[in-house]
């Protein structure tokens, strides 16, 4: 008898297990972008191309999904190369100490029809801070043989936290680029 318990738990684990759906971010399909204040009367909109990262569901409404993302950083482009290569310099991202943006889900909840919220630490630098988002579901289409759905996030975070230090000063004592960076995540993922 305790042997049978042992087999029917060992199986009722293995086909939990198995009920987790992975879906994968397609990169060329999807947008990671920031826009920052610059000289207090306008922004600047800013992007990453290369990322990676992964959605674990075991339900149908995504809810309580596990998000685990990169970001390279020295993949980051703002159309003007010698502002890029500050963005990669010490006074920011120091691209070359460290080279990735982490992020790691802790909470995924649903909180209307197509609306989440969605709570993680996120890595800058060597800083490790809780963050938000708020994002938009968009729906599941199947194209090719293979599942695709859509997500768009939004989140603010402060960049001297995660110690983004560069704090020139405008003449009236604005910054020249804001504190707030406003994120904008328009992601595909592929179901595996």
């Amino acid at each position: 008898m305790k042997k049978t318990c042992i087999i029917l738990i060992l199986s009722f684990i293995s086909s939990v297990s198995l009920a987790q759906t992975t879906w994968v971010i397609d990169p060329t399909h999807s947008s990671v972008q920031f826009d920052v204040s610059h000289l207090a009367v306008s922004s600047v909109t800013g992007f990453f191309t290369s990322y990676a990262g992964t959605l674990t569901s075991k339900k149908n409404d995504f809810e309580d999904s596990k998000i685990n993302a990169t970001i390279e950083v020295a993949s980051i482009t703002t159309h003007n190369l010698e502002r890029d290569k500050h963005l990669k310099e010490d006074d920011f991202f120091n691209a070359e100490k460290f080279p990735e943006i982490k992020f790691v889900s802790t909470s995924f909840k649903k909180v209307s029809d197509n609306n989440y919220r969605i709570e993680g630490n996120l890595t800058i630098r060597d800083v490790t801070k809780p963050v938000t988002l708020d994002a938009e579901f968009g729906g599941i289409v199947s194209i090719n043989n293979k599942k695709k759905a859509g997500f768009t996030a939004t989140g603010t975070i402060d960049r001297f936290e995660y110690g983004l230090k560069w704090d020139d000063v405008l003449d009236n004592g604005g910054l020249i680029v804001g504190e707030k960076v406003d994120i904008i995540l328009k992601i595909e993922l592929v179901k595996q």
